[in-house]
């Protein structure tokens, strides 16, 4: 049991890493895309 529960915190802390990482390749993206359009 506690197997699966490491798994599932191991899991979800991953799924929000990965949501943080791609929180920040998104803004990195708009203030490129915002310094080419100014």
């Amino acid at each position: 049991l506690w197997l699966v529960g490491l798994l599932t915190s191991f899991t979800l802390g991953g799924f929000i890493h990965a949501l943080l990482v791609i929180a920040v390749i998104i803004v990195i993206i708009r203030l490129l895309q915002g310094r080419k359009v100014v």
